[in-house]
């Protein structure tokens, strides 16, 4: 495995091999359009940590190359406040065993996920996010946070659907994943905020689910059964008759395992 890190022209400021963990050491403060590429095998499960602000996390990499821009100006405001102005910053990725890989887990974790285009999973998308704003962005609903008293700025980030009726979001997963039941945690700022009272989510197999939904802050969980999808969308969601426009998800879990 190789891991290189360039800035904006191209220029390596960094790089690391090794054939399963990678260790690099960076004296750099981030600017914007610097670029971390990741090389492993196709079809790799990688652990990443990109430095000690952010959480570290599995990503799915079909190709086998994880290609992280790191977040730069209004986008940085969904991260925590000391993120990315280190000049002393230590980056990994390692290869993830099977036996992990077997273990039941929040396969829609992803606190590395980008908006836009990536080449690594899960991934999460929308129709929209309120006011195109990146602490309202569906990246968040996977970042592994769930503080939800508040909205706005990290830690409280959300995504929001800019009074949609509408709005869907989506995870990809990348892959094929049995999925057992998923959890949503709603935005709990009230009374700012409204909440949704029922919706569907719909799966890359065809098949759909009604749930309904509860004024709470805690987590609703919700049985998948066990069912074999690539990803899974949120959609027709109802708002409750609040006089606040603004439901929003905080949080989204997928609890799941790879198939053997």
């Amino acid at each position: 495995m190789d891991m290189i890190v360039r800035n904006s022209e191209g220029l390596i400021l960094g790089k690391a091999s090794h054939p399963e963990h990678l260790l690099l050491y960076l004296n750099h403060a981030w600017q914007e359009g610097d670029t971390v590429e990741v090389s492993a095998p196709p079809r790799s499960h990688l652990w990443v940590h990109m430095g000690i602000s952010v959480p570290g996390g599995e990503v799915y990499c079909p190709s086998g190359v994880f290609t992280w821009q790191v977040p730069a100006g209004e986008h940085r405001l969904a991260y925590a406040p000391e993120a990315f102005i280190q000049n002393r910053n230590i980056l990994s990725a390692r290869l993830m065993p099977a036996e992990e890989l077997a273990l039941p887990r929040d396969l829609a974790r992803n606190p590395l996920d980008l908006r836009g285009d990536v080449n690594f999973y899960p991934h999460c998308t929308a129709n929209v996010e309120t006011r195109n704003e990146s602490v309202f962005a569906a990246r968040n609903v996977i970042d592994g946070l769930r503080f939800n008293t508040y909205h706005g700025e990290w830690p409280f980030e959300s995504w929001g659907i800019g009074a949609r009726e509408d709005a869907w979001c989506k995870i990809d997963f990348g892959r094929e994943i049995l999925a057992e039941k998923m959890a949503l945690t709603l935005r709990a700022d009230f009374p700012h905020d409204a909440w949704w009272t029922e919706g569907h989510v719909v799966d890359s197999a065809g098949e759909e689910l009604a749930f309904r939904l509860r004024k709470t802050g805690e987590r609703q969980w919700i049985d998948l059964g066990g069912r074999r999808i690539s990803w899974l969308r949120l959609e027709r969601m109802v708002k409750s008759d609040d006089p606040s426009a603004f439901p929003s998800l905080r949080a989204w879990e997928v609890i799941g395992r790879d198939p053997a």
